[in-house]
């Protein structure tokens, strides 16, 4: 049996999250409610008390009868009250089935899904095809001792950091909407220096919502210079992984990196609330690139990023590509190439300011 959940049933669409063996803030009711991209809904399937959910933005294709499905910034794909590796077959072809189903009578051409690294999603989209390796995201294994995680970080790194407690810079964790705003002006106009594009610009709200959720456990922390905020993190705790989700830091603090500080710090604090791990995601488009080899100075611990990337019909995917005059056969690492912005800047899940 399949159903879709909308943001109207709530109750439910949390209910689903609650109940599965491994999820992430980013599957939650309110982390899709401030997408504005699309409609998001959660697709169910369910076989007697077992069931996959996959959450999804729809999108309209202008100019056309036809939809697109996407996923919310961050690493989501589906979720399930069993783990994937160990689900039978049979039922991973069911599911299967059914959302072909589900796309050809929704006119969905094609699909996107970010994947996250520590869930083994992709043994459920084996079964379409269209598994896309992305690169590599970098995480700290908290359940190693404080000695041996600091062993494995960049001398650069624990020397920076090392200056840092030096100066006695601090971390404090705030709630205050002043602060809320001094973060939002601070990573708003870290993003307008390095040219991001409009997709990692959020409103107020949007910080607002995310702080105050009652869905997740979300906070901001703030480094201290004295009584100056040099540098400050959106993170959050779920099912003992911490997520590094915005970062910024002020322009004139930079060579001093208070950001390395901030990492080591808030291993600190998830080792004294019993988290795994710190997830500091990859590089610019997910490269291996200035960004992915900064967080490498913290942690050998590499993860596979993979996406799904599937066109259910073939025929009006290709008409919608040749119709923006797009070369197929180019190496442009984009999905739906048809909604490409040639040129844009992407970044990975920590969009870190350093």
């Amino acid at each position: 049996m399949r159903k879709l959940i909308t943001l109207l049933e709530r109750e439910e669409w949390t209910a689903y999250v609650n109940a599965a063996v491994e999820y992430d803030f980013y599957h939650t009711w309110r982390y899709h409610s401030l997408d504005h991209n699309g409609h998001p809904f959660l697709f169910v399937y369910e076989e007697d008390e077992n069931y996959i959910a996959f959450p999804l933005l729809k999108r309209h294709i202008s100019d056309s009868l036809f939809s697109d499905l996407s996923s919310v910034y961050g690493y989501t794909g589906p979720i399930s009250n069993r783990k994937f590796e160990d689900m039978e077959d049979s039922m991973m072809d069911n599911f299967r089935v059914s959302f072909l189903e589900f796309l050809h009578a929704e006119q969905n051409v094609c699909v996107f899904s970010r994947l996250h690294p520590f869930f083994n999603q992709h043994l459920l989209f084996d079964k379409f095809g269209g598994i896309h390796e992305n690169g590599k995201t970098v995480a700290i294994d908290l359940t190693i001792s404080i000695e041996e995680q600091r062993k494995k970080y960049r001398k650069t790194t624990l020397k920076n950091i090392k200056r840092s407690w030096k100066a006695g810079y601090s971390v404090r964790e705030s709630r205050a909407q002043e602060d809320i705003t001094l973060f939002y002006d601070l990573y708003t106009r870290n993003m307008e220096r390095v040219e991001a594009s409009d997709c990692y610009f959020f409103s107020r709200e949007y910080f607002n919502c995310l702080i105050d959720s009652d869905e997740f456990d979300c906070r901001l922390l703030l480094v201290y210079a004295k009584e100056e905020v040099v540098c400050g993190m959106i993170v959050t705790f779920t099912h003992g992984i911490i997520q590094g989700h915005l970062v910024g830091t002020k322009l004139e603090y930079l060579k001093d990196s208070p950001a390395k500080f901030l990492v080591d710090e808030i291993t600190l604090i998830g080792r004294n609330e019993g988290m795994k791990y710190l997830h500091l995601g990859g590089g610019v488009g997910f490269k291996m690139d200035t960004l992915f080899n900064w967080k490498a100075g913290f942690s050998d611990l590499f993860l596979e990023y993979k996406s799904w990337r599937y066109v259910s019909n073939s025929p009006v995917y290709h008409a919608l590509v040749s119709k923006r005059d797009i070369d197929e056969h180019k190496n442009i690492d984009f999905f739906p190439l048809y909604r490409a912005v040639l040129n844009s800047l992407t970044f990975g899940c920590l969009q870190l300011v350093i």
